[in-house]
C-alpha cells in the first residue's frame, strides 16, 4: 500500500490510499477556499450520563449537490473539488463541517450545582471515498479494493488513536438518502471522539458484569452462544462468523466477528485481513438482494466497535464528571484489559419490507425500547436464502 499525504488549501488534511504506485497524487488544491470556523462543544445530560455534539456551523453543510458538483468526485475538466487529483482509490480527508474538531480542553459547569458542564467539541473527523466513481457502491468494489480500504481504516485507527485526548475511533458507513446522507458519492466517515460512547460504555458494563459473575468473556460466549444454537447464523467461514443477534433491534441486523478476537482493527491479523474483502461484499450484496431484484439499493449503516483507545476511558477532562458511559464500573468488576473488548462490525438497514422503512417512534426515540416487526430467525433465513450462488 502507498500512502500520501497532502494539505488542502484550507489546511485540512488528506491522504491518499493506492495499491500500486500512483501518479498525480501530490495535486495542488487550487480552490480560494478558507477554514470553516467551527464551533463544536460537547455538553454532558447529567440524567443519562451521556455526552451530546452541539455544532451550529454544520448547517452551512452541502446537502444533495447536483452530480456534476459533487465535493467527493476527482477534480477533472477545470472542476476543483475536495480532492485535487484526477483520479484515487480511496482517499480520507478532514470533514469541511466536522462535528468534533480541535485539540482537547477542560470542561467547565455553567451553574453552582456542577451539574451541566461543556467542554470542547474535541476529536477529528474524517470523510472516506471508496472509490472515483461516483455511481458505484461498496458492494460494487473488487476484493483489492476493498483490502485497502480495510488498510485505510486500519491506518487510520492507529492515528486517530495517538492524537490527544481522543478516546475512542468509529470507522462507519451511511448509505442511502433514507438513512440521512447528503451526498451520493459511495463514502464513509471516521469519528474520533474525546470520550468513550454510551453504546460501549453500556456493552463494557455487561462484559464486567459477565466476567465477575461467570469468569468468561462475554463477546465470546455470545458468538459461541449463536455458532451453537445456528438459526440466526448467517455465513461462517475459518476467520469470521457472521449472525443476526438474538435480540436484532433493527429489521435486518448482522454482526461480523473476527474468530480470533481481538480489541480493534490494527490487531487482526493477515488471514482474517485476506478474508474479510470477500465475506464483506458478500454480505453487502445479500443486503441488496433481501427484497427482491426490482427494490432500489438497500440504505444501511454500517460500523466497526472497537474498544476505547485506553482502558480508564477518561473522558474530556478530569474536571468532567465522569459516570458509568465514560467509564468502565468500579471495584472488582473494573474493565482492566483492552483485550476484553472483541472488535465487530454491525451492519443494518431501516427498510422493513419492500417500500417500507422502521421509523424510531415514540417507543424507540422515546424511551428507547425498540419494537421489531422481523423476528431475527426470519432475518437470518432470509439472508441465507439470497446468498450468490
Amino acid at each position: 500500500m502507498k500512502k500520501t499525504s497532502i494539505r488542502l488549501a484550507d489546511g485540512r488534511e488528506l491522504v491518499y490510499y493506492d495499491s500500486h504506485g500512483a501518479t498525480g497524487r501530490e495535486a495542488v488544491d487550487r480552490r480560494p477556499i478558507e477554514a470553516v470556523a467551527t464551533s463544536s462543544e460537547i455538553r454532558h445530560d447529567p440524567l443519562l450520563d451521556e455526552w451530546v455534539a452541539v455544532t451550529a456551523h454544520r448547517q452551512s453543510r452541502t446537502y444533495h449537490p447536483p452530480q456534476d458538483e459533487c465535493p467527493l468526485c476527482p477534480s477533472r475538466n477545470g472542476r476543483l473539488t475536495e480532492i485535487p487529483a484526477d483520479d484515487y482509490e480511496v482517499a480520507v480527508f478532514e470533514n469541511r463541517f466536522p462535528s468534533l474538531a480541535g485539540p482537547p480542553g477542560p470542561g467547565r459547569a455553567a451553574d453552582p450545582g456542577g451539574l451541566l458542564v461543556r467542554a470542547p467539541g474535541a476529536g477529528r473527523c474524517e470523510v472516506v471515498c471508496f472509490t472515483a466513481d461516483h455511481d458505484a457502491s461498496f458492494a460494487d468494489l473488487d476484493e483489492e479494493r476493498a483490502a485497502l480500504v480495510l488498510a485505510a481504516w486500519t491506518d487510520r485507527t492507529a492515528e486517530l488513536s495517538a492524537l490527544p485526548g481522543v478516546r475512542q475511533v468509529y470507522c462507519f458507513e451511511n448509505r442511502g438518502r433514507e438513512i440521512g446522507v447528503t451526498l451520493g458519492h459511495p463514502h464513509g466517515q471516521i469519528y474520533a471522539y474525546p470520550f468513550t460512547t454510551p453504546h460501549t460504555g453500556r456493552t463494557l458494563r455487561s462484559a464486567a458484569a459477565h466476567r465477575e459473575r461467570t469468569g468468561g468473556n462475554l463477546f465470546d460466549d455470545v458468538v459461541a452462544a449463536e455458532r451453537s444454537d445456528g438459526r440466526r447464523t448467517v455465513l461462517e467461514t475459518a476467520h469470521w462468523t457472521a449472525f443476526v443477534p438474538h435480540a436484532a433491534r433493527w429489521p435486518y441486523e448482522v454482526h461480523l466477528y473476527p474468530v480470533r478476537r481481538v480489541p480493534d482493527l490494527t490487531e487482526l491479523d493477515d488471514a482474517a485481513r485476506a478474508e474479510f474483502p470477500g465475506v464483506y461484499l458478500e454480505l453487502l450484496r445479500r443486503f441488496d438482494r433481501v427484497f427482491g431484484p426490482d427494490e432500489p439499493p438497500t440504505p444501511y449503516i454500517s460500523g466497526w466497535h472497537q474498544a476505547p483507545t485506553a482502558p480508564d476511558g477518561q473522558g474530556p477532562s478530569d474536571t468532567v464528571p465522569q459516570g458509568p458511559s465514560d467509564t468502565a464500573p468500579e471495584g472488582p468488576s473494573d474493565w482492566a484489559d483492552r483485550a476484553d473488548f472483541a472488535l465487530h462490525l454491525e451492519l443494518f438497514t431501516i427498510r422493513r419490507t419492500s417500500g417500507k422503512l422502521k421509523y424510531l417512534a415514540g417507543s424507540e426515540s422515546g424511551m428507547g425500547v425498540f419494537v421489531n416487526d422481523v423476528p431475527p430467525e426470519r432475518a437470518a433465513e432470509r439472508l441465507r436464502e439470497v446468498a450468490s450462488r
